[in-house]
């Protein structure tokens, strides 16, 4: 029975898709909820599975194509079969072609996938910790690591692939540039190109201004030594800096909710209520996943949820309905070493706290000079609304509450 494969049905903020990776060629066996092709937005790349056993028998939209919210991208045969039969006399004519086309493989997630391919590994060695043992990219570098073996049977691309011969290798003690310099120009994913557009959007359409802080990091470090094991213990999940920086950033909201605020033509919009959105990094870009209604969860549940939300990210599992709204946002540039930075708004939000990496600083106390784990905090604003009076006190107030965290309970 045929049945036409839609693209999923895109939320009003998303207007189309794009083809990114067909996983099944015309004619291939598919088994129910294997993964059949994968449709990037502007925000997530949606996945589509098989709806049943049966075969792939035409793809109506090609890798690239732009295709509409339920749109038919491929036919699908429910129950078909590529005509592979029991063993037989036939069958055992042809033992090399029969068990290379029988051999069930794993599912592989597309990032897995391209890696698995580029190592010419065999998936079927891969052990796979993903939902319904589907391998994940981690999957495949935990198996180069542990010396796993290259696939006997070379994956078959679907395109000619370019010889390696036509990228020539400079040895390391060749003078720069010697020989020919090869270029690669790839197009920008759809991610890519809306983040692009959103930061450039930002910067056209705000009066941004940025003004810092720093902050004595040794009272929540000290806090944090003191409680990790027994916090990581009794919730599962280990304690963080981040989740000390919400608290204090929604306490610090609930006090000066003009940094809450946005604008909306010509009207301001005061948000009772405090969503922050939390920057992820992942190998597609950078995503913003919501924290929703955070001044009713505790430490335990923030850790919990970023957590759900990085590997989200690295798997690509983020939905739209996760990156949609806030009011407020948090980036850690120091995780990857930035000592001070000037983060850029997330519109429609007025401002955007910038965490960055604790060092060790000469600092004076009470006359006396002591080494202190400092951080700086940059606070970028869009000066339409927000002036420098509610932006300095916003940032100081965050300072306050963690150079001191007993504030944040004692609410003073």
């Amino acid at each position: 029975m045929a049945t036409e494969i839609k693209a999923p049905t895109f939320p009003e903020s998303v207007a189309d898709g794009t083809v990114a990776t067909w996983h099944k060629k015309p004619g291939e066996q598919c088994l129910r909820d294997e993964l059949l092709v994968d449709i990037e937005t502007d925000k997530v790349v949606l996945e589509v599975v098989a709806p049943a056993d049966g075969v792939l028998s035409e793809i109506i939209k090609p890798e690239g194509d732009v295709v509409l919210s339920s749109e038919v991208v491929g036919i699908f045969e429910e129950g078909a079969s590529t005509g592979t039969a029991p063993a037989s006399a036939e069958a055992t004519a042809a033992p090399a072609a029969s068990s290379v086309a029988t051999r069930e493989e794993p599912i592989l997630h597309p990032a897995a996938r391209r890696m698995a391919d580029e190592q010419g590994l065999d998936p079927a060695a891969i052990t796979g910790t993903g939902k319904g043992g589907r391998v994940t990219k981690e999957d495949v570098v935990r198996h180069v690591e542990g010396g796993g073996q290259v696939s006997a049977t070379p994956p078959v691309a679907a395109a000619p692939a370019v010889s390696s011969a036509a990228i020539p290798l400079v040895e390391p003690t060749a003078p720069l540039f010697a020989g020919e310099r090869v270029e690669k120009r790839v197009p920008m994913t759809r991610l890519r190109a809306k983040v692009a557009e959103r930061l450039v959007q930002a910067q056209q359409n705000a009066a941004m201004l940025t003004t810092f802080n720093e902050i004595n990091m040794k009272p929540v470090m000290e806090l944090r030594g003191q409680y990790k094991d027994v916090f990581e213990k009794r919730h599962g999940v280990r304690l963080g800096f981040m989740s000390f920086f919400v608290k204090a950033c929604v306490e610090a909201l609930r006090r000066h909710p003009v940094v809450n605020a946005s604008i909306d033509g010509n009207d301001i919009v005061y948000h009772g209520y405090q969503d922050i959105g939390v920057a992820v990094s992942s190998d597609r870009g950078l995503v913003v996943p919501v924290l929703r209604n955070t001044e009713d969860m505790s430490l335990a549940d923030i850790e919990a949820k970023i957590r759900e939300f990085g590997k989200k990210a690295m798997d690509g599992k983020l939905g739209i309905d996760e990156m949609t709204g806030g009011t407020f946002t948090i980036s850690n540039g120091g995780v990857f070493g930035s000592l001070l930075s000037t983060p850029i708004l997330n519109p429609p939000q007025s401002a955007i706290l910038g965490m960055h990496k604790i060092q060790e600083r000469p600092m004076a106390v009470n006359g006396k000079v002591e080494i202190l784990p400092m951080m700086y905090l940059a606070l970028s604003y869009d000066h339409r609304l927000l002036d420098g009076k509610d932006a300095v006190t916003f940032l100081v107030t965050v300072k306050e509450l963690l150079e001191d965290p007993a504030r944040m309970l004692l609410d003073v």
